[in-house]
């Protein structure tokens, strides 16, 4: 069972009475390489599902395009869970914020969802920058598709989790994502598979809160963040999209 948490911080997501039962959670792997995370299992309604947590702590703030706590902002945690494929809840903000009240996790924070494997994450390291990516592709396709109604239903989501050690300004941040999905899309190509991606993939890019300097002002493909993140991202989506491509 989902137990209660520490009241949050007034600017974060509120942690929400649990609405499912039986979701034990345990830890199984610690401390991923330079990502101060967790790799977590929990038993929930007959499933036993996993999910990764970066209890980033302050100082931190996160660009992303998470379903929970999205935007760009100071965030002390980041939550990629997986759930069953089929998901049938219409609340997944909700269920993040149980699985995050679950954990101890309090004040604001991101949170991500896929029918993936979460326990399969693949990574990529490049000059102090970690990319951790969870890839399901079971939905993948072009995003510029005139057949968006005629996708079939099965799990999918690339899921993209940045850190780095450098403050980026607000500008960076945003090229940050860009580049990232840039890099994603080259290692699915590089993998052989004819798509862009699929329709829920999700980016969250974690660096520290700039200073008075107001941090670095670009990490486009060719800037030195930039290329960093590009070669990490290619590196952890090419190694979970080959595996991807030979069940196809």
């Amino acid at each position: 069972m989902i137990g209660g948490a520490r009241q949050p911080r007034e600017d974060g997501p509120s942690p929400v009475p649990p609405s499912h039962q039986g979701c034990a959670i345990r830890s199984v792997r610690l401390q991923l390489p330079a990502q101060r995370g967790e790799l977590r299992d929990r038993h929930e309604d007959g499933h036993h599902i996993h999910h990764l947590v970066w209890r980033l702590g302050p100082g931190v703030r996160v660009c992303s395009s998470a379903v929970l706590g999205g935007g760009i902002g100071p965030r002390a945690w980041i939550l990629n869970a997986q759930v069953p494929g089929g998901y049938p809840r219409l609340d997944p903000d909700r269920h993040l914020a149980e699985i995050a009240a679950s954990e101890g996790l309090t004040g604001p924070g991101a949170g991500l969802m896929t029918a993936a494997d979460v326990a399969a994450y693949t990574t990529g390291h490049d000059g102090g920058v970690t990319a951790t990516v969870t890839t399901g592709l079971g939905v993948r396709g072009w995003a510029a598709s005139a057949d968006v109604d005629c996708l079939p239903h099965r799990p999918g989501t690339v899921n993209i989790v940045l850190t780095l050690p450098a403050a980026l300004s607000d500008a960076a941040l945003v090229n940050a994502v860009a580049t990232a999905t840039e890099a994603k899309v080259q290692a699915l190509l590089d993998a052989g598979l004819d798509c862009s991606g699929t329709p829920t993939d999700a980016v969250c890019v974690a660096a520290p809160e700039p200073g008075p300097d107001g941090g670095e002002p670009f990490a486009g493909p060719r800037s030195t963040w930039g290329a960093r993140i590009a070669r990490a991202v290619h590196t952890a989506v090419l190694a979970g999209a080959r595996p991807a491509r030979d069940l196809s």
